[in-house]
């Protein structure tokens, strides 16, 4: 008893020497271990690229989506533009038995009608959702029911927690999880942050709160942008790959991760971050043969395996 009151004493002490609560001094740290964050490339990057030719997409942009199917093929749905400041973008689809080497499809661009760009893609239900860019950074909705083929269903529309519209401007990088008949849309404005919504109709969003879920910074490497690409389950955990960058007018672009237990409240990863060298919009895919493949999409496509931590 003594011994455990003279224990007690001397860790109050050190926190009060320390400038802390003891509460906080005794409360320790995560101990579960940290997943996904340790990545090799892949012998051949860049596995997909733009034409370099004078084609619809002489060059890929942005986040595309890789999804695979009942016949362990993989998809891809990418971004291509031609010019600099070109008057709109496309969708395209290619597909791999590999995921590694891939075949344009012939009939590309696959959608045309609408800007679309950073694309997000779920499949539910037989069902093909694509949440994209649009103009001027507006997110909207595509459906399709066999992934190439595609139905626009307009700009998303997402309200604040009191119910009234979120303020003009850009809200883009839409990066879309479902679960318990809910969706949830994760979304960054001007990538200063990047703010999480929810739906259970996909139609009527509404914000789980009005402050950014994931804030830029402290640390340099991602203090002047954020942007959610992804979201992932695995062992307890809700794992976020996002893209960041440390200075504007941008630099390179980097991969980071967060985790969370409840989608809301997001920690970074202290080794952030997990790629450099200008590979960003990761997407992770479970392969037919149950291992973990990274894929970074901008400016263009390159593959990694997992590596030792």
């Amino acid at each position: 008893m003594r011994l455990r009151h003279h224990a007690a004493m001397l860790a109050l002490f050190a926190s009060i020497v320390a400038g802390i609560p003891a509460s906080a001094a005794a409360a320790p740290p995560d101990p579960a271990p940290w997943a996904l964050v340790a990545w090799k490339p892949i012998a051949g990057n860049p596995v997909f690229t733009g034409t370099g030719r004078e084609t619809w997409d002489r060059k890929i942009r942005e986040r595309g989506y890789i999804l695979i199917g009942d016949d362990a093929t993989y998809h891809l749905w990418y971004t291509g533009y031609a010019g600099d400041r070109p008057p709109t973008m496309s969708l395209g689809h290619a597909t791999s038995r590999d995921g590694l080497h891939w075949r344009r499809d012939p009939e590309n661009p696959i959608y045309t009608e609408t800007w679309t760009e950073d694309v997000c893609v779920v499949r539910r239900d037989g069902t093909f959702f694509l949440f994209a860019e649009g103009r001027n950074d507006i997110a909207h909705e595509l459906t399709s029911s066999d992934g190439r083929h595609w139905r626009e269903r307009g700009p998303l529309e997402i309200r604040r927690v009191d119910g009234s519209p979120i303020e003009p401007g850009p809200y883009g990088t839409p990066a879309a999880w479902f679960e318990n008949n809910t969706w949830y849309l994760y979304y960054e404005r001007g990538d200063q942050g990047v703010w999480v919504a929810s739906s259970t109709d996909g139609k009527n969003w509404k914000n789980l709160q009005d402050d950014p879920v994931l804030k830029r910074g402290p640390e340099p490497y991602d203090q002047a942008a954020v942007a959610m690409n992804q979201v992932v389950r695995r062992d307890g955990f809700y794992y976020a790959f996002y893209h960041a960058n440390s200075e504007r007018p941008w630099k390179d672009w980097t991969t980071c991760v967060a985790r969370s237990r409840d989608r809301i409240h997001w920690e970074k990863y202290p080794g952030n971050p997990i790629l450099r060298g200008n590979c960003s919009s990761a997407v992770l895919v479970r392969t037919p043969e149950g291992t973990d493949r990274l894929y970074t999409m901008h400016p263009d496509v390159k593959a990694f395996e997992p590596a030792k931590p």
